[in-house]
């Protein structure tokens, strides 16, 4: 993986698995619940300036990154909610690289975010962890990938985006030092 490749992708593309273990599962929702306090504790001694730094050249700010992760797993909360509650509905899909140029995506005000954040992705582990292996197997159809996925398998992804991003708010700490 080349340099700008690396800044893009700092965990690597994600890949659908096609099976997900219970072990998968358990260390992804681990992964969802812990995420909002990865992201203070890797955010918290980072200045104005390094927030409005983007991670690579023609890549999001910290700032953008933050308001990007509220916004995308509101969506993947919805998501779960209606795999569980419809059969292999198709979830709608957003123009995320047009919602990171609105004005609240660019706002240093970011204590409100993390407060979604927090309260969000509390939320969404505790339903997570109370689905049966069975619910796991649920399916919705997903017209970014073009397929029907899992419910575990929706979870494998958004588990790694939370890795994805945090990859990308650790590239930002790096460019000063940290």
């Amino acid at each position: 993986m080349d340099k700008s490749e690396h800044l893009r992708y700092p965990i690597g593309k994600f890949e659908i698995p096609k099976n997900v273990s219970k072990e998968n599962i358990d260390h992804f929702i681990e992964v969802i619940s812990e995420f909002p306090e990865r992201v203070q504790s890797t955010i918290e001694d980072l200045e104005e300036k390094q927030l409005l730094t983007p991670y690579r050249e023609n890549g999001w700010s910290g700032i953008q990154v933050i308001h990007h992760c509220a916004d995308s797993h509101m969506n993947a909360y919805i998501r779960f909610k209606l795999g569980l509650t419809e059969d292999n509905p198709e979830i709608r899909p957003y123009l995320e690289s047009k919602w990171a140029e609105l004005s609240d995506a660019k706002s240093l005000n970011f204590e409100p975010t993390l407060s979604i954040l927090i309260g969000l992705h509390s939320r969404w582990s505790e339903m997570l962890t109370r689905m049966t292996l069975d619910d796991f197997q649920r399916t919705v159809i997903h017209p970014e990938h073009g397929e029907q996925l899992t419910l575990a398998q929706l979870l494998a992804m958004y588990a790694w985006h939370c890795e994805h991003h945090l990859g990308h708010l650790r590239i930002i700490q790096s460019i000063y030092g940290e």
